[in-house]
């Protein structure tokens, strides 16, 4: 038997591919779906493995959507590994320490799930007055700064990596489209050496009928990200940021009242 039911582990990719880029935090959402379904996330190395390899899905739905992009404009391809460098740097020094004492931490995911949707209910303000629609007409220096956002959200579940990454970009003046479309293309570096390298370390840890599960997973969170990442940026352009910053505060609030008493 393994470590957890096949429809579990749907549900779970199908939250994935739904939450990881949307600003309202995947991991939030993952961990407390974790809790609802009695399954020992801070215990279980299989589970935390779980957590981080289903992100591969839906990394694979940016890779299918935005492939054209890539091919046609290299320039982006340096963009991109500019805005990885400190986030690859802040990540491969404190793995250990995430992954260990932080991921699951219920506390922590409850405030940064509150705490960034305040922030990203200013910073939806700011892009009234956005001064550049694509990433590409920054400069380097801010694209790196942007990748720093990003590192600090691997730092503390419930920040959202989509969430800061978007943040960054809304602070440095893209516009929401703009700042959502970097986010999902910065993801492509990160959660593929993170999960890589999570993989590489995890895979004895995997009991039998684990890598079904994780299998499973995968494609529930590929096809349904595929589909969650062409929606938002539909809503996004009419609507903003406000509606994601509104909802992770109220998930905040319920989080802590029903787990942290």
């Amino acid at each position: 038997m393994g470590p957890m039911e096949l429809w579990e582990a749907l549900l779970l990719g199908v939250v994935e591919g739904l939450t990881e880029f949307l600003p309202v935090s995947s991991t939030g959402h993952l961990t407390l779906l974790f809790h609802l379904l009695g399954l020992p996330v801070e215990e279980d190395p299989f589970l935390k493995t779980f957590l981080i390899a289903i992100q591969l899905g839906a990394i694979l739905a940016i890779l299918l959507l935005y492939a054209r992009r890539f091919l046609v404009d290299r320039r982006l391809w340096l963009y991109v590994g500019v805005a990885f460098v400190p986030t690859g740097a802040m990540g491969f020094l404190l793995y250990p320490w995430i992954k260990g004492e932080v991921l699951g931490n219920d506390r922590v995911v409850v405030f940064f799930l509150f705490f960034v949707g305040l922030l990203l209910l200013w910073a939806d303000r700011l892009a009234q007055r956005a001064r550049y629609r694509d990433v590409l007409e920054l400069s380097l220096l801010q694209a790196a700064l942007i990748g720093v956002f990003q590192g600090l959200a691997a730092l503390f579940p419930g920040t959202s990596r989509s969430g800061a990454t978007i943040l960054g970009g809304l602070l440095l003046g893209l516009s929401r489209k703009g700042a959502a479309e970097f986010s999902f293309l910065l993801a492509l570096p990160t959660m593929l050496i993170a999960v890589g390298y999570d993989l590489l370390k995890s895979a004895p840890q995997v009991p039998e009928g684990g890598w079904g599960l994780l299998a499973l997973g995968f494609l529930a969170a590929l096809l349904t990200a595929l589909l969650t990442v062409r929606g938002m940026l539909l809503l996004v352009e009419r609507v903003g940021f406000t509606p994601f910053a509104l909802y992770r505060m109220a998930l905040a609030l319920v989080y802590g009242y029903f787990f942290l008493r």
